[in-house]
């Protein structure tokens, strides 16, 4: 994959939360997808849609990105924009809002992939 793939299928992830897209959202996750945050592990697809779309506290947020970074393991030899996407993590920098426009928290998310879907974020805020 890409890195422009990467980096899409990696802002269509925040494209499905803002929006309320949860069949988009399941769509980009493997099935066995981790969700690791500080306040919380939230294990695979169906059980991370689910908290989306009914438990998570605050659903008229937004999650605007200040950057997205790809990185590969091991990249010797390798095309810059060609990734093997067993080996590689999308890094995203961002802000939650509220509705008002209120940063509620900083975060950085880190995703791996496994083939096309999102196998795993690990999710650091301050």
């Amino acid at each position: 994959m890409t890195r422009p793939a990467l980096r899409q299928r990696t802002r269509a992830y925040y494209d499905a939360i803002d929006g309320d897209d949860y069949d988009q959202l399941a769509s980009l996750l493997a099935p066995s997808f981790v969700h690791d945050r500080p306040d919380r592990t939230i294990d695979g697809r169906d059980r991370f849609v689910q908290f989306m779309r009914e438990e998570r506290p605050q659903t008229d947020t937004t999650h605007p990105l200040d950057g997205l970074y790809c990185r590969q393991k091991d990249s010797a030899g390798k095309s810059p924009d060609s990734y093997d996407t067993a080996t590689a993590e999308v890094i995203a920098r961002g802000r939650l809002l509220d509705a008002d426009g209120e940063c509620i928290v900083g975060f950085v998310d880190v995703f791996t992939f496994a083939g096309d879907d999102i196998e795993q974020i690990e999710t650091y805020t301050r």
